[in-house]
């Protein structure tokens, strides 16, 4: 989601950039634009930074036997470490 928010951003400010020849009296587009990539390329810095810190997971299995029936019992747990 991120990366593609910060792409769209980026081309949309590259065209307010640099295709667009309309000239307002009350906003500089060239500017608008500029703003705008900067802020996409942020956006798309964040987002592989955040892709880069995947969540481990950590999985635990324990095999014991029920002393009343003989049966083998299997307990298979998963979670994933707090990271603050």
């Amino acid at each position: 989601m991120s990366l593609g928010l910060g792409i769209v951003l980026f081309a949309i400010g590259a065209i307010l950039t640099w295709a667009l020849n309309v000239s307002v009296d009350w906003i500089d587009l060239q500017m608008v634009g500029i703003i705008l990539m900067v802020a996409g390329a942020i956006v798309i810095v964040l987002g592989i930074i955040l892709l880069a810190r995947r969540r481990r997971s950590i999985a635990t299995s324990q095999t014991s036997v029920d002393p009343s029936t003989g049966d083998r019992v299997t307990r298979d747990e998963s979670s994933t470490p707090e990271t603050y």
